[in-house]
């Protein structure tokens, strides 16, 4: 596996000083931003796609610093009621693919998105009950009118350009969790899958092993960002918390980095269930911690990550 960085987190550096940066650092595997939520603050876009020697030179710019790119992101919702909002999210989807080809990048990271309760509504339904009827009613639709010709369309698109696609399973979205993910995959092709995001699945009670095996080979990229429960807003409201992430003290959980949720040992035991499915790709810490700063917060995850990351092949079973 290789130490890697959203790097996202310094999108107030020019790419020079993200280079640089991530670099001293010891991160091996970038994910750039292309476009969607948060932006694309280190790649040109236009530019490397208009000029393909521009393209092959970014790369090796990378490669002379000892790293590589794991992913192309475009957090998105292509599937957003409001039909210019979807176009948008979409083109820069179909335009990150492109930039993934050209600069031979196998993965693009997004959303699955979310409609609404209707053709011409304007504003996402997300839908996380099966009563009053009309929920499982509009849910079937979101499923079967909307989301699953969408996606079976892009991830093909996808497929014709080399590169695969990554849903990042996240709340407000229709693929929020492992079932779903595997829902749109068998839906949509094998060439879908999942960016896995543990501190997704934390607040919902998930055990992040047994995800993991559910998975299988359907994790195409791995995101490293923890979760830690406020335990006296949790005993008293539960984990549905649609507070601002600013407001910190009320809420039920919050995001943290990697180790500020959960100890080294669930860390390791999440890293080996990574390895038994074979996952040998990129372990890509984002920052989100409202309680540290970002320097602070991407190196403790560094160091952690550095301490209990497999980097050797697996030894061979000699006692078999």
């Amino acid at each position: 596996m290789k130490l890697g960085l959203f790097t996202a987190v310094y999108g107030s550096l020019s790419t020079d000083e993200m280079i640089e940066k991530t670099a001293t650092l010891g991160i091996e595997a970038l994910e750039l931003g292309a476009g969607g939520f948060p932006g694309n603050p280190h790649l040109p876009v236009d530019e490397l796609l208009a000029d393909p020697s521009r393209a092959q030179a970014f790369v090796r710019r990378l490669a002379d610093h000892g790293m590589s790119i794991s992913a192309l992101s475009c957090h998105g919702n292509p599937l957003h009621p409001d039909r210019d909002l979807a176009e948008r999210d979409d083109a820069t989807f179909r335009r990150t693919v492109l930039l993934a080809e050209r600069l031979g990048v196998k993965t693009v990271v997004t959303f699955s998105g979310c409609p609404g309760d209707r053709a011409g509504s304007k504003v996402p339904n997300w839908v996380v009950t099966a009563w009053p009827p009309e929920f499982s009613e509009l849910l079937a639709w979101q499923w079967e009118e909307v989301a699953i010709p969408y996606w079976r369309e892009a991830a093909e698109f996808a497929r014709t350009h080399g590169v695969r696609v990554a849903l990042e399973a996240h709340p407000g979205f229709l693929v929020y969790n492992p079932e779903t993910l595997l829902r749109l995959r068998s839906a949509a092709g094998d060439n879908l899958g999942i960016n896995f995001d543990p501190s997704h699945l934390f607040w919902q009670g998930v055990h992040i092993p047994t995800a993991i095996a559910a998975l299988g080979d359907s994790i195409f990229h791995v995101h490293a960002k923890d979760l830690a429960f406020q335990q006296h807003t949790l005993n008293r409201n539960g984990v549905l918390d649609p507070k601002s992430y600013r407001n910190v003290a009320e809420r039920s959980w919050n995001f943290r980095t990697v180790g500020f949720g959960h100890g080294e040992q669930e860390w390791r035991e999440i890293l080996s269930a990574l390895r038994t499915v074979q996952y040998d790709g990129a372990i890509s810490i984002e920052h989100e911690d409202p309680l540290l700063s970002v320097d602070e917060g991407v190196r403790f995850a560094v160091d952690l990550l550095k301490k209990i990351l497999p980097r050797e092949p697996a030894a061979e079973a000699w006692w078999a």
